[in-house]
């Protein structure tokens, strides 16, 4: 992200780093299920605006786009291991469903905190799907 000879990031930049994290999350928590895309779609939008002109805020976005991309792999994975067995695969699914859930939204404001704070992120368990 940012090299010791990089200047700061500016207020705009940190608050559109921010959002791209938040945004994430209203999407995410406002369409249930698809939580991990419409979070990502939220994160892409960021990304597409600022990748040109912040790169600090660019690549908080694309870290949040590749954890909400990951935590919809994650998300159906559990319902498709659930449905091939016929419901018995409930008892494991429900508490990491849940696990996930409490680390996805833990981990966002953790991200979003850090981001208007001018430092960088690393999502502990995100696929790197975007470089």
């Amino acid at each position: 992200m940012e090299t010791p000879h990089e200047t700061a990031p500016t207020l705009s930049d940190r608050q559109w780093a921010a959002a791209a994290h938040l945004l994430a999350l209203i999407l995410a928590l406002v369409t249930s299920w698809a939580a991990g895309i419409a979070g990502a779609v939220g994160a892409l939008a960021i990304w597409i605006i600022k990748r040109d002109d912040s790169p600090f805020a660019a690549e908080h976005a694309r870290e949040a786009l590749n954890f909400n991309l990951s935590m919809f792999i994650y998300a159906v994975v559990l319902v498709v291991l659930s449905v091939v067995t016929l419901g018995i695969g409930l008892i494991f699914t429900v508490p990491v469903g849940l696990l996930i859930a409490l680390v996805w939204l833990v981990c966002t404001l953790i991200a979003a905190f850090r981001a208007y704070d001018g430092q960088p992120y690393r999502y502990p368990i995100s696929i790197r799907l975007f470089r």
